[in-house]
Protein backbone atom coordinates (compact mmCIF):
# COMPACT_ATOMS: atom_id res chain seq x y z
CA UNK A 1 0.00 0.00 0.00
CA UNK A 2 1.18 3.34 -1.05
CA UNK A 3 2.50 5.00 2.62
CA UNK A 4 0.92 8.33 1.16
CA UNK A 5 -2.51 7.01 0.70
CA UNK A 6 -4.97 9.13 3.04
CA UNK A 7 -6.62 6.76 4.11
CA UNK A 8 -3.01 4.73 5.30
CA UNK A 9 -1.94 8.01 6.66
CA UNK A 10 -5.52 8.05 8.95
CA UNK A 11 -4.54 4.14 9.69
CA UNK A 12 -1.26 5.33 11.37
CA UNK A 13 -2.66 8.17 12.82
CA UNK A 14 -5.23 6.35 14.46
CA UNK A 15 -2.84 3.82 15.78
CA UNK A 16 -0.21 6.54 17.05
CA UNK A 17 -2.96 8.17 19.18
CA UNK A 18 -4.01 4.71 20.70
CA UNK A 19 -0.16 4.29 21.56
CA UNK A 20 -0.52 7.51 23.13
CA UNK A 21 -4.06 6.28 25.38
CA UNK A 22 -2.57 2.94 26.01
CA UNK A 23 0.68 4.62 27.49
CA UNK A 24 -1.24 6.71 29.34
CA UNK A 25 -3.43 4.10 31.11
CA UNK A 26 0.10 1.72 31.83
CA UNK A 27 0.96 5.31 33.56
CA UNK A 28 -2.05 4.62 35.56
CA UNK A 29 -1.69 1.08 36.38
CA UNK A 30 2.12 1.69 37.62
CA UNK A 31 1.05 4.28 39.88
CA UNK A 32 -1.92 2.40 41.01
CA UNK A 33 -0.25 -1.06 41.63
CA UNK A 34 -2.62 -2.34 38.97
CA UNK A 35 -2.08 -4.37 35.91
CA UNK A 36 -2.45 -3.33 32.26
CA UNK A 37 -5.69 -6.02 32.33
CA UNK A 38 -6.88 -4.47 35.62
CA UNK A 39 -7.43 -1.26 33.79
CA UNK A 40 -9.08 -2.55 31.13
CA UNK A 41 -11.23 -4.53 32.89
CA UNK A 42 -12.39 -0.98 34.72
CA UNK A 43 -12.80 0.34 31.69
CA UNK A 44 -15.23 -2.83 30.03
CA UNK A 45 -17.32 -2.46 33.48
CA UNK A 46 -17.38 1.64 33.07
CA UNK A 47 -18.71 1.27 29.61
CA UNK A 48 -21.30 -1.37 30.77
CA UNK A 49 -22.82 0.65 33.31
CA UNK A 50 -22.93 3.42 30.91
CA UNK A 51 -24.67 1.38 28.42
CA UNK A 52 -27.17 0.29 30.95
CA UNK A 53 -25.84 -3.12 30.78
CA UNK A 54 -24.98 -5.34 33.82
CA UNK A 55 -22.21 -6.60 34.01
CA UNK A 56 -20.76 -10.26 35.08
CA UNK A 57 -17.42 -12.04 35.94
CA UNK A 58 -18.43 -14.28 32.19
CA UNK A 59 -18.69 -11.40 30.14
CA UNK A 60 -15.76 -8.94 31.73
CA UNK A 61 -13.74 -12.06 30.70
CA UNK A 62 -15.38 -12.67 27.27
CA UNK A 63 -14.60 -8.98 26.82
CA UNK A 64 -10.86 -9.35 28.07
CA UNK A 65 -10.48 -13.05 26.10
CA UNK A 66 -9.22 -13.85 29.47
CA UNK A 67 -10.46 -17.73 31.08
CA UNK A 68 -12.50 -17.83 33.81
CA UNK A 69 -9.58 -18.90 36.23
CA UNK A 70 -8.05 -15.49 35.17
CA UNK A 71 -11.08 -13.42 35.65
CA UNK A 72 -11.42 -14.95 39.01
CA UNK A 73 -8.14 -13.77 40.12
CA UNK A 74 -8.45 -9.82 38.30
CA UNK A 75 -11.91 -9.89 39.83
CA UNK A 76 -10.16 -10.79 43.59
CA UNK A 77 -7.15 -8.07 43.08
CA UNK A 78 -9.76 -5.60 42.11
CA UNK A 79 -12.34 -6.67 45.23
CA UNK A 80 -8.91 -5.96 47.62
CA UNK A 81 -7.95 -3.12 46.52
CA UNK A 82 -12.17 -1.74 46.92
CA UNK A 83 -12.41 -0.73 43.05
CA UNK A 84 -14.89 -3.58 42.82
CA UNK A 85 -17.71 -5.71 44.29
CA UNK A 86 -19.85 -8.41 43.54
CA UNK A 87 -23.13 -8.42 44.23
CA UNK A 88 -26.02 -11.25 43.70
CA UNK A 89 -27.92 -10.50 41.13
CA UNK A 90 -31.74 -9.36 42.86
CA UNK A 91 -33.72 -11.09 39.73
CA UNK A 92 -31.47 -14.35 39.36
CA UNK A 93 -29.40 -15.09 42.79
CA UNK A 94 -27.24 -17.75 40.97
CA UNK A 95 -26.29 -14.61 38.68
CA UNK A 96 -23.35 -12.62 40.31
CA UNK A 97 -22.74 -8.85 39.20
CA UNK A 98 -19.42 -6.53 39.14
CA UNK A 99 -20.14 -3.45 40.72
CA UNK A 100 -17.58 -0.55 40.11
CA UNK A 101 -16.62 1.35 43.28
CA UNK A 102 -16.77 5.24 43.47
CA UNK A 103 -13.20 4.74 44.51
CA UNK A 104 -12.32 3.56 41.41
CA UNK A 105 -14.42 6.65 39.67
CA UNK A 106 -12.39 9.06 42.16
CA UNK A 107 -9.35 7.35 41.27
CA UNK A 108 -10.07 7.96 37.49
CA UNK A 109 -10.91 11.17 37.40
CA UNK A 110 -8.06 12.15 39.65
CA UNK A 111 -6.19 10.45 37.00
CA UNK A 112 -7.80 11.19 33.66
CA UNK A 113 -9.46 13.89 34.37
CA UNK A 114 -7.55 16.14 33.19
CA UNK A 115 -6.88 14.86 29.82
CA UNK A 116 -10.48 14.47 29.13
CA UNK A 117 -11.30 18.10 29.78
CA UNK A 118 -8.20 19.01 27.86
CA UNK A 119 -9.72 16.64 24.78
CA UNK A 120 -13.34 17.83 25.13
CA UNK A 121 -11.83 21.21 25.31
CA UNK A 122 -9.55 20.75 22.07
CA UNK A 123 -12.99 19.32 20.09
CA UNK A 124 -14.63 23.03 20.49
CA UNK A 125 -11.98 23.71 17.08
CA UNK A 126 -14.75 21.23 15.36
CA UNK A 127 -18.66 22.16 14.58
CA UNK A 128 -21.51 19.72 15.26
CA UNK A 129 -21.14 18.19 12.03
CA UNK A 130 -17.32 17.20 11.93
CA UNK A 131 -17.84 15.91 15.43
CA UNK A 132 -20.45 13.45 13.90
CA UNK A 133 -18.00 12.34 10.71
CA UNK A 134 -15.62 11.77 13.15
CA UNK A 135 -17.52 9.89 15.62
CA UNK A 136 -19.12 7.90 12.94
CA UNK A 137 -15.80 6.89 11.35
CA UNK A 138 -14.44 6.25 15.06
CA UNK A 139 -17.18 3.79 15.61
CA UNK A 140 -16.46 1.95 12.10
CA UNK A 141 -13.11 1.64 13.27
CA UNK A 142 -14.13 -0.25 16.31
CA UNK A 143 -16.38 -2.05 14.56
CA UNK A 144 -13.69 -3.06 11.68
CA UNK A 145 -10.89 -3.73 14.55
CA UNK A 146 -13.73 -5.77 16.62
CA UNK A 147 -14.70 -8.08 13.77
CA UNK A 148 -10.87 -8.45 12.67
CA UNK A 149 -9.53 -9.48 16.12
CA UNK A 150 -12.07 -12.06 16.20
CA UNK A 151 -10.50 -13.56 12.51
CA UNK A 152 -7.26 -13.05 13.36
CA UNK A 153 -7.97 -14.98 16.55
CA UNK A 154 -10.51 -17.72 14.94
CA UNK A 155 -7.72 -17.96 12.04
CA UNK A 156 -3.97 -19.78 11.43
CA UNK A 157 -1.47 -17.68 12.58
CA UNK A 158 0.82 -15.91 9.89
CA UNK A 159 4.24 -17.01 10.33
Amino acid sequence: MDEQDPGLQLVHLLRAVTVELDLFAAEFAVRNGLHATDVRALIHLLDAGRAGERATPGRLGAKLGVNSASTTALVDRLERLGLVRRERDTRDRRRVLLVVQEKAVALGWSFFGPLIHEMVGAMGAFDEQELATVRRFLLTMRDVTAAGRGARRDGPADG
